[in-house]
C-alpha cells in the first residue's frame, strides 16, 4: 500500500540521527524514563493507547514487547528519541504498509523537553526516512484541540489537508475530530 521499498532494512537496528537527536530503538534501560514521561496528563489526554494510570509494567511492555515487535514485523519504525544522551521523548513511523493513507508519523515529548523542538525535528527525519525508501506519502494526526501538535507537524514540514470528522477514539468513548497533515516528496 505505501510503496515503501523495506528490502535489506533491518528495522530492528535501524537508527535515524540528526544535527541534534538519535532516533534509536528503546533500551530496557529506558523504561524508567518513559514511565516517568508518561505520567504528564498531556500525554495520557492526547494519546488514547497510553494507559491511565501507566504503571512501570505498562511502559516495560511498550520497550520490550509493543516497540520492538513492529520492528521485527517491519509494521513500524518506534524510536526513542535522544537527545545529549538523555531521552526525551518517542516517536515513529506506524503503519508502514497497513493503511491508504501511507505510514503514520507520531511522537510525544516529556515535559520537561518540551519548547526545545525535538518533536519537530523528529517528524521532519522519520518522515525523510520514509519517503527516502518510497512512501508517496506520509500523515499524521492530532486532535482538533491539540494546537501544540499541529505547531509541530507544521514546523516538522507537514501540510494540513482537511479534518476528518470523528476521526479519533477516546478511552472514555468520546470521540474528537482530527486535523489531517501529510508530506509528500518534494515538500
Amino acid at each position: 500500500m505505501t510503496g515503501m521499498d523495506l528490502s535489506g532494512t533491518d528495522l530492528t537496528t535501524e537508527v535515524v540521527r540528526t544535527p541534534r537527536l538519535v532516533l534509536r530503538p528503546f533500551r530496557e534501560d529506558d523504561v524508567d524514563a518513559v514511565h516517568a514521561a508518561c505520567q504528564s496528563p498531556d500525554i495520557a489526554r492526547w494519546i488514547s493507547s497510553i494507559a491511565v494510570p501507566y504503571t512501570r509494567a505498562d511502559a516495560e511492555a511498550f520497550v520490550t514487547g509493543e516497540a520492538p515487535a513492529a520492528r521485527r514485523e517491519g509494521t513500524g519504525l518506534t524510536v526513542a528519541i535522544e537527545a545529549d544522551g538523555v531521552l526525551v521523548g518517542a516517536s515513529g513511523v506506524h503503519r508502514i504498509g497497513q493503511h491508504p493513507l501511507g505510514p503514520e508519523v507520531g511522537y510525544w515529548i516529556a515535559p520537561e523537553a518540551r519548547g526545545s523542538g525535538y518533536a519537530a525535528e523528529a517528524a521532519h527525519a522519520l518522515a525523510e526516512w520514509a519517503i527516502g525508501l518510497g512512501a508517496p506519502r506520509v500523515y499524521l494526526v492530532a486532535d482538533v484541540l491539540n494546537t501544540g501538535s499541529q505547531h509541530v507537524a507544521r514546523k516538522a514540514g507537514f501540510t494540513q489537508e482537511g479534518v476528518l470528522r470523528s476521526y479519533l477514539h477516546y478511552r472514555d468513548g468520546s470521540r474528537g475530530d482530527a486535523a489531517l497533515f501529510s508530506r509528500i516528496p518534494g515538500d
